[in-house]
């Protein structure tokens, strides 16, 4: 099938984050919006069919998955990355960052450290502060314009403040790295070796450029898969976000027990109905709509490289290895944080992520969402360049 990703989809009025909260977020109205992580493309023909079909139908009662749901997603790994998951791995959740805090309720008790490394994700943290755990920082590095985990420091922080979670971003949001085989032994190693659980966030796992390739944690031995909860969606890949599916899957059988019994305090029990119709379609018919869908944020990715090379050049292209995002570094212009982003506001009429929403590292930095039509792309590229 041909697949026009250049289409422009009306997003307005459709109670959508990034087009119709504008007023609530205190933003212009005539901002353009290239910030929340979602993307500006139809999901899968396929997908959609099978939203038609359920809506058709006319009854929207409780609803749970069978065995053929978890084959689909089970497949799904095992072809894209050669890890075969167990089927009594799996939990069904609303959304990753709602198993990022069952996570944390059910390993951790209050006061105990949880680590993260920032600059990341902002739920992550917001996670462990807001269930009053001690947050543990164990900052990337930033070099010759490339991130790398700093594992002296990783070792330290953990064991100088007992330590008793990691949450790893693999792909990393927002600076887009796709780690390396050795790089997550060398993680793991260390978490086995004071007794760390890690809870990987793969969310991003689909997206990856070429030259890279993703590594689920837990397929690097039984060793690390039983220590570890890798939380996956397809959400990202397939634009879904909204109907709250999520497959987390927990080898250890206490690990796994312990976080069920965190879920049903909450008093959740099951996915939404057109989240599982649309997650199995996705995973049953969706990858050659991926690979054109990869192919095609490629070319962004290259599009505002050229741009900055040609228009910008004190503006730094973090090069992405995966994601949809990418981690601009405006620090070659001069300007404070502060004042950054009120020109980025204010002259270029854009709204994009602040750097310090993912921590302090990311002063001078802004994330932006390149998951659109070029056209928009392009425009929005134009307007950056008024900041100066």
């Amino acid at each position: 099938m041909v697949y026009d990703f250049d289409k422009i989809i009306d997003r307005k009025h459709t109670n959508c984050i990034k087009y119709d909260f504008t007023e609530e977020f205190h933003r212009p109205s005539d901002v353009m919006p290239l910030w929340v992580a979602d993307m500006d493309f139809q999901a899968p023909e396929e997908v959609r069919e099978a939203l038609k079909r359920a809506a058709e139908h006319g009854i929207y009662g409780y609803t749970d998955t069978k065995k053929d749901y978890n084959d689909t997603v089970i497949r799904w790994f095992e072809e894209g990355f050669s890890w075969k998951p167990e089927a009594e791995w799996m939990i069904k959740m609303p959304g990753v960052v709602f198993a990022l805090a069952m996570a944390v309720q059910a390993l951790t008790r209050p006061g105990e450290g949880v680590l993260i490394q920032p600059p990341v994700y902002h739920p992550f943290s917001a996670s462990v502060e807001n269930n009053g755990r001690k947050l543990v920082e164990n900052p990337l590095i930033y070099k010759d314009g490339k991130y790398e985990m700093d594992f002296e420091d990783f070792e330290n922080k953990i064991r100088d403040n007992a330590v008793k979670l990691f949450i790893l971003c693999s792909p990393h949001n927002p600076v887009g790295r796709v780690w390396k085989k050795e790089e997550l032994m060398r993680v793991g190693e260390i978490c086995q070796k004071y007794g760390v659980i890690v809870v990987s966030d793969e969310i991003h796992c689909d997206f990856t450029f070429e030259g890279h390739e993703h590594t689920v944690y837990a397929s690097l031995g039984e060793a690390f898969a039983s220590h570890a909860i890798i939380c996956t969606a397809p959400s990202k890949t397939f634009n879904i976000a909204g109907l709250q599916a999520s497959n987390i899957f927990i080898p250890n059988p206490e690990i796994r027990s312990a976080v069920k019994q965190a879920m049903t305090a909450t008093g959740y029990s099951s996915l939404n109905q057109m989240g599982i119709y649309a997650a199995q379609a996705a995973y049953t018919y969706g990858r050659p709509w991926l690979e054109a869908l990869k192919k095609y944020l490629a070319e962004n990715v290259s599009l505002v490289r050229e741009f900055l090379k040609r228009e910008m050049p004190e503006v730094r292209l973090v090069e992405p290895e995966g994601t949809y995002l990418i981690w601009l570094d405006f620090s070659g212009l001069g300007f404070s944080d502060d004042e950054l982003n009120k020109r980025i506001q204010e002259r270029a009429g854009l709204w994009l992520n602040r750097g310090t929403m993912f921590g302090a590292e990311g002063a001078g930095f802004q994330r932006v969402n390149i998951a659109c039509p070029k056209k928009i792309l392009k425009e929005a590229l134009e307007r950056l360049k008024n900041i100066r």
